[in-house]
């Protein structure tokens, strides 16, 4: 196996942020939103103007004057606390049409909340209690083409719901792909990865095994081949997976092909309770799902891997990041971090795809995030594999440090290569099938057939997936010179929702694989699919493209406690 020389490097952004990052999203404001539990004990950062959460249900403190959520600032490198009043930990979400989070569920008084944040200026969580049909820990989210949020599993869930509720469809629905690939005493199959195949179904990986399902007649349409070495690779053996760039987006077909990587082998749970630590995964199943008779590829990485997370760069690679060597997802049971990221390029032989990238000297264990930011850059952040905020007297203390990520595109040597858009502008909106001209500019000397254009749907990070994590290649080649330095190319925006469904994206122009700063746009075709009664209101846009505050209404807050602080009717 081929492993090329390192590259990329490593900056410490904030040493305190105040919270252990165990979920993130970035927003459409460039913002990245951020929280990890309320029963974690105090945190080291204060809510503002004297605030204060009262919950006489909560398991560690029952006043808590304490952030367990932030807002991180990209562009000012600053921190700005949030106020969440019920438990968030372990829960999912993904991004809206509109541009809002949608993040539903996690523990205790939390389970069967929906919370909303939007990205406007001094804007705080909205919550809704008993919005879910179910109690969702450990579920996962994906955003459909109709701009609903499909809502998988959780613990002791094998069910699935939606969420707006619309019409009939506000209860949960049985899933028996979920009874069968769940390990008694162990699971295995929480966190399923799930994925919005090309035809409009949805690939879903739980354990060793996966299916293609269609949601809208609740039948399995495809059973794909279990994983060659029938190890599980979901929570807790905590493995990843992405679904890969989607490309030549006109043509009759469009393949599309999943990878999944690392985890733990069968019995590591049992061996970690024991105090005995299985050596992670180094394997990496590679399937096209879009195949009549799909067929597993294994693939070795060149560092077994738990607990990490990978992640869709602009130029199409995919990078490894976070997690350990050894041990398990959950308290005290991961071992031997692994420091150095990895690098996987899809479009290589099989043999030389892999390579090692230089590292950090933050182990980022349990509980870890990664995401991309509109830069290139990857922020990671987060690891606290204790019950609590642990740190001293422990192996791996809570981390609350926040790190970028450069991986070896973003090396100045490369500056005169890299492109900058001019146009489009930020937060144009676009159709489906819409022949698109965009403009940048290069300094240096422009090779006009290794330009691509890509747009990457901002996913939501936890436990070692991104949900709603998606790139498509929507072009490149036939570049043509307006001026000095200064070059077009066309592209097509995706046909249908079944390829993109409608929300923001990030474009990006790579020029030789080294990508530009990406640009928001909404589309391809705005649309909001709400329930006549919702309690929000869309985020609209401005004459500029840049989206503002409508009046939220948030009255329904179910079953809290009568002295917690409740939202109020309020502009942003």
């Amino acid at each position: 196996m081929l492993i090329n020389a390192a590259g990329g490097s490593w900056e410490v952004l904030k040493s305190d942020i105040g919270i252990s990052a165990l979920h993130m999203q970035l927003m459409i404001n460039d913002r990245v939103v951020m929280f990890d539990r309320t029963d974690f004990g105090k945190s080291k950062i204060d809510l503002p103007n004297g605030k204060c959460r009262f919950d006489r249900r909560e398991m560690a403190l029952k006043k808590d004057c304490t952030a367990h959520s932030v807002e991180y600032d990209v562009v000012k490198n600053t921190v700005r606390p949030l106020m969440v009043l019920t438990d968030v930990w372990c829960s999912a979400g993904a991004l809206s049409p509109d541009g809002r989070l949608i993040q539903t569920g996690g523990f205790n008084d939390g389970d069967d909340v929906v919370r909303v944040f939007r990205p406007c200026s001094g804007c705080d969580w909205e919550e809704v209690g008993s919005a879910l049909a179910r109690q969702r820990w450990y579920a996962t989210n994906h955003l459909l083409p109709d701009g609903r949020q499909i809502i998988i599993g959780g613990r002791a869930q094998f069910n699935y719901e939606f969420y707006p509720k619309t019409g009939s469809g506000t209860q949960a629905y049985d899933f028996p792909f979920l009874v069968e690939t769940n390990d008694e005493g162990i699971e295995n199959n929480l966190y399923p990865f799930v994925f919005l195949n090309v035809d409009g179904h949805l690939f879903i990986f739980a354990n060793n095994r996966a299916i293609l399902f269609d949601y809208s007649k609740g039948t399995v349409v495809k059973t794909y081949p279990e994983m060659p070495d029938g190890n599980p690779r979901n929570y807790p053996s905590t493995g990843s997976a992405v679904l890969l760039p989607l490309k030549k987006l006109q043509g009759a077909v469009v393949e599309a092909e999943v990878l999944v990587c690392g985890g733990a082998p069968k019995g590591s749970y049992t061996s970690a309770q024991s105090g005995r630590f299985v050596g992670a995964l180094s394997t990496c199943g590679r399937i096209k799902i879009t195949d009549s008779s799909p067929k597993w590829v294994m693939e070795t990485m060149p560092r077994a891997r738990v607990m990490g997370d990978m992640l869709l760069l602009p130029n199409g690679d995919v990078l490894i990041i976070n997690g350990a060597s050894a041990g398990i997802a959950g308290w005290e049971t991961g071992r031997n971090p692994a420091f150095n990221p990895v690098l996987y390029r899809p479009d290589n032989q099989v043999g030389s795809r892999f390579e090692v990238e230089n590292p950090s000297s933050i182990p980022r264990m349990y509980h870890s995030t990664a995401i991309l930011l509109r830069d290139g850059r990857v922020l990671v952040g987060g690891s606290n594999p204790h019950n609590l905020y642990e740190f001293t007297g422990v192996l791996f203390p809570t981390e609350l440090s926040l790190e970028a990520f450069s991986p070896s595109y973003l090396n100045p040597r490369f500056a005169n290569l890299r492109p900058t858009i001019i146009s489009p502008v930020s937060q144009a909106k676009l159709r489906y099938g819409q022949q698109v001209a965009i403009r940048f500019t290069i300094a240096g000397t422009l090779n006009g057939n290794l330009v691509t254009v890509t747009m990457v749907a901002p996913s939501f990070n936890t436990h070692s997936f991104s949900m709603n994590q998606r790139l498509l290649v929507l072009g490149g080649g036939s570049v043509k010179a307006l001026g000095k330095s200064t070059y077009e190319v066309g592209v097509v925006t995706p046909g249908s929702g079944n390829l993109a469904p409608s929300g923001y994206y990030l474009l990006f122009v790579a020029h030789q694989e080294i990508p530009s700063e990406g640009i928001w746009f909404a589309g391809p075709e705005l649309r909001v699919t709400l329930n006549g009664n919702t309690q929000y209101a869309a985020v609209q846009s401005t004459s500029n493209g840049a989206p503002f505050c409508a009046i939220i209404v948030c009255d329904t807050i179910g079953e809290l406690p009568e002295e917690m602080e409740r939202p109020a009717k309020k502009r942003c």
